[in-house]
This record gives structure tokens, sequence and C-alpha cells, in this order.
């Protein structure tokens, strides 16, 4: 596994003024107008300094979660911090996210400047176009089922600041039982009848939550390169490709990842987990991705059809400005691209 640099002593670094006005600038963004950051920003130096002496005295508390249900793409849960909770993430990350981003490999994806999803259908088409085969992954419930104790003991891998760990599982242990209704007990080896009360559970929306959870399946890069050596693999918080021109070396490695997920309180949807030749093409983050071509998963364009017939009804009502909704059809239309979809981004915009 890699082992790289731990990091001790630098707490102050997260609670210093300068970091935290950064910090409230980045979870602001876009977002200055919301009646609750127009209010921290009014009073920001009371505010800023009133977090400070929080951290700085460790007295500091997360508050509760505003949670809300999404159903596109698909059903989830969405839960949103306080405004001033959103500024500690955002200093705490400022100053770990580098030191924990370090030992992530190159083909890990997601919430890293320059990794989103293109770059990680590219990858993906890069490899179908030189292996014959693809077995994709996706691990169930993730967030829901993220061990407080497991993500604790990696992070003390690299962080070995006593005060910052303090302050991580804070945010951590605040997440507790938020997802509860989305996770679906699963026992496994060594388990007692006490394992079911184990915290668990990241929130989805929380910038900690997102990068945090990079780290976590980050233990499963390192076990697919370094002790798989595994060549073509790809991962993009969840779901993840692997690629050989042996079939059976592909069902080996399989079963392996089911075993060492198994370590971090994980399974696979394991009934889709299985090899299949290239050139049927495999559906990874939202297209369905062939060695020359690309196409957008039928659903999505369902999905984007009933939003814009929406959101065109609101323009018509005047609940929406002509800007908003050409800002919403190229910001679809700029995605859906990456495939091969002109006729039906022509389609879909219509009115």
């Amino acid at each position: 596994m890699k082992m790289g640099k731990i990091y001790k002593n630098f707490y102050p670094q997260i609670y210093d003024l300068l970091n935290l006005w950064q910090a409230f600038v980045k979870a602001s963004k876009g977002r200055r107008s919301h009646p609750s950051i127009a209010a921290f920003e009014y009073n920001l130096e009371s505010e800023l300094i009133q977090l400070r002496d929080e951290l700085e005295s460790e007295t500091y508390l997360p508050g509760g979660y505003r949670s809300f249900t999404v159903h596109e793409p698909k059903r989830r849960k969405i839960s949103a911090a306080p405004f001033r909770d959103r500024v500690v993430h955002h200093a705490l990350m400022n100053v770990t996210g580098p030191m924990l981003e370090r030992k992530f490999i190159h083909d890990s994806y997601a919430n890293q400047v320059g990794k989103g999803t293109h770059r990680a259908l590219d990858r993906c088409t890069y490899f179908m176009r030189r292996y014959a085969y693809v077995l994709p992954c996706d691990v169930k419930q993730f967030f829901p089922s993220i061990d407080h104790a497991i993500l604790k003991s990696i992070l003390s891998k690299t962080i070995q600041d006593e005060r910052v760990m303090n302050l991580a599982g804070k945010l951590i242990a605040s997440g507790e039982g938020v997802l509860e209704n989305e996770y679906e007990m699963k026992y496994f080896a060594g388990d007692d009848l006490f394992s079911a009360s184990r915290p668990r559970g990241l929130p989805i929306g929380n910038l900690t939550s997102q990068f945090w959870a990079n780290v976590y399946l980050n233990e499963l890069d390192q076990f697919v390169k370094q002790k798989l050596k595994v060549r073509a693999y790809a991962r993009y918080v969840d779901d993840f490709v692997l690629f050989s021109n042996d079939k059976k070396e592909l069902h080996d490695w399989r079963n392996a990842v089911v075993d060492f997920l198994a370590n971090l309180r994980l399974t696979i949807h394991e009934e889709s987990a299985h090899a299949r030749p290239a050139w049927k093409g495999v559906t990874f983050l939202g297209f369905i991705v062939f060695p020359e071509h690309r196409r957008l998963k039928p659903p999505k364009g369902y999905a984007f059809r009933r939003r814009w017939k929406h959101f065109y009804s609101m323009k018509q009502t005047g609940q929406m400005t002509p800007e908003k909704l050409k800002v919403r059809a190229v910001a679809w239309a700029n995605h859906a691209r990456y495939g091969d979809t002109w006729n039906l981004r022509t389609d879909v915009t219509q009115p």
C-alpha cells in the first residue's frame, strides 16, 4: 500500500483568520444572496472571529442538518449543514485536502481539480480501445455505509495531529444517523449483535463527505494497483471499472475486490459486476461507453426532457427568466455533448 508522508502540529493553520476568510469565500461562491449566507456576511468579521475562537479553544460543535430528497438521476437524500459549519468544512479541507490528495492514484476521479466526470469518461474510452474485456462495479449504499471508525483510522495514517483529528471526528460524528433509513444492515465475518449500532454514514452534500469518500476508497485503489497489479483501472466515487485481455483474470479480480471491500464494510452490486467484451459497451457515469463512441443512457435523456418541459413552463409563467432557462439548457448540453447526442440535444430543447 502507498504510505506517503504524515503531518503533525498544524492545527493553528485551520483556525487562522485568513484561512477562515478564504473558506467563507469558497463556501459562499454563487450563493451570497441566500438569507443565511447574507446574514453571516453582514457580520463577517465577528462571525469569523467567533469561529476562530471556538476552533482554537476546541469548543466548536457542528449544528444540525437540513435534509431533502432528490429523485433524479436516482433517489437520494441530500443533507445540508448550517452555513457556518460549511465554512469550517472548507477551512479544514483547505489545509488537509492537499495532504490527503497526494496519496491518490492517477485514475481516481471526482472532487479534484481537473478530474471530473468528463475526464473519467475519456479515461474509460482510452482503456476500452486497448483491452478486450471490461468489468464494471459499483458500491452498494456507499455513503450510508461508510464506517466512522474505519474512516478515522484511515485519516489518522496521514493526519497525526490530535486536535485536527478531534475536529474531523466531530464533523464525522455529526452525520451519524442522517442516512440511517437509507442503510440496509449487512453483517460481515466476525460481527456480533452490537455491529448493527456501529456509527456509520456521511451526509451527501458536505464538502468533507465528498472528499472523505475518495479517501475511504483510496484504500481500494491502492489494493487494486499495488496488490492486484491492475494496469487499467479507473474510479469515480463509488463507480469503478477494471480492464483486461483475459476474462478469467477479471473474474479473479472481482472476487478479490469483494473480499477486500469487506474490510471496509462495503459490498458491490454483484449481480451487475460481470466481465463483458469491450465492444458491447459498458455503462459508466450516465453514459454507455463503446470503444469508438458514447451514448447517453436513455433514462438520462427522458429525465432532462421532463425537467426541460417544467423549466419552459416556468419561463412561460414568469417564474424563470429566459437567461436562467438558457443557462440550464447550456449546462445540460455541455454534459450531453460528451456522447453522440446531437439529435437528442436538438430535440430535447425544443419547446
